[in-house]
């Protein structure tokens, strides 16, 4: 609905239905709307000189508040759109030969990026980050749905399609863990924003495995809670529906969690892994050799059957690890290696 529609409306009920009309108001120094008065009168009651000095009167007003409405309810609408199936559609490698190859990714997939260090791994999360359309060095392209996807798909910085979680990460923000989450969740015109808030901060502590506190400043944060927050955040009130990951071995998280928790949230994930753990966690895995997919590889049977075997050496690593930040000394004949846990 725009705003000449809702004028005659009363001012309780328009901000209850649009609670965001709260900071358009404020925005301009002016008293929210309540009661029962509708919002017209309560727009033709407005004092004309304190308009003026913001360069408006009450037509200009109405007009603001239309535009206003009409990106807030766009991006709401953006925010709840589903992402039926990602295409990566070959380009070539490095030295121009072809990349025979036609990839679809639909929302719950997970999909390991493998090969060697310089083979172009990075590039192709580039590539899928930024909807490639041919204009990359490898000549790839990216289809949303079986179409090109829109230049304000692939431009906005809103409404992104993909998250990326990096190596590495720093806020820069003076900001505290709550206050950036409520921060987000308020961006994001969710319902019931303290639950979300908990959600996303119990989540993030128990990836990270060290406690933190709401009050933590973000900046405070060990590279392992950064992560840890940034993957809940992203699981739980993003609304990118791809997430690519770098290397979350590095992370300092429960990266099988991790995993666990983004797939639950139906995105679709692509990793740049080294790590034999995660890349048979994966459903498929992309084989990158001088800059292009090789191969693709679906997860084999006895490849799932052996990733129970490399789960449970990963825990007894884990269990070593914790003994050594404890500061106690590592005893071999507890059987870690050798029998069952």
């Amino acid at each position: 609905m725009n705003a000449p529609n809702l004028l005659h409306l009363p001012c309780t009920e328009v901000v209850r239905c649009y609670p965001y009309l709260a900071d358009f108001f404020s925005a301009h120094g002016l008293p929210l709307p309540a009661g029962s008065l509708s919002l017209g009168d309560y727009i033709d009651s407005l004092d004309a000189d304190s308009l003026e000095n913001q360069g408006l009167d009450r037509i200009a007003l109405v007009a603001r508040l239309d535009g206003f409405i009409a990106q807030m309810e766009s991006f709401r609408a953006e925010g709840a759109r589903k992402l039926g199936k990602v295409t990566l559609v070959g380009g070539h490698d490095k030295s121009g030969r072809g990349e025979e190859v036609r990839v679809d990714l639909r929302p719950g997939d997970v999909v390991c990026v493998v090969g060697p260090t310089g083979s172009g791994k990075s590039r192709l999360l580039a590539d899928i980050e930024c909807l490639a359309q041919g204009d990359t060095p490898t000549g790839r392209h990216i289809l949303i749905d079986d179409a090109p996807p829109s230049e304000s798909a692939r431009l906005s910085g809103e409404q992104r399609l993909v998250a990326q979680l990096s190596q590495n990460m720093n806020f820069v923000m003076d900001l505290s863990v709550e206050e950036f989450l409520q921060m987000h969740a308020e961006s994001r015109m969710v319902e019931g924003i303290d639950a979300m808030i908990e959600r996303i901060f119990t989540t993030a502590v128990d990836l990270a495995g060290e406690p933190f506190t709401r009050d933590t400043p973000v900046t405070a944060l060990s590279g392992g809670q950064s992560r840890a927050l940034m993957i809940a955040d992203v699981a739980c009130l993003s609304a990118s529906p791809i997430v690519l990951i770098d290397e979350i071995e590095n992370a300092g998280v429960d990266r099988r969690r991790a995993l666990e928790l983004l797939v639950r949230e139906e995105k679709i994930v692509l990793m740049a892994t080294h790590d034999p753990l995660l890349a048979l966690s994966g459903d498929r895995r992309l084989v990158i050799r001088n800059g292009a997919i090789a191969a693709v590889l679906e997860t084999s049977a006895e490849e799932k059957a052996g990733l129970a075997h490399l789960d449970r050496l990963d825990r007894r690593l884990a269990a070593l690890r914790d003994q050594v930040r404890r500061g106690e000394r590592i005893c071999f004949d507890e059987g870690l290696f050798l029998n069952e846990p």
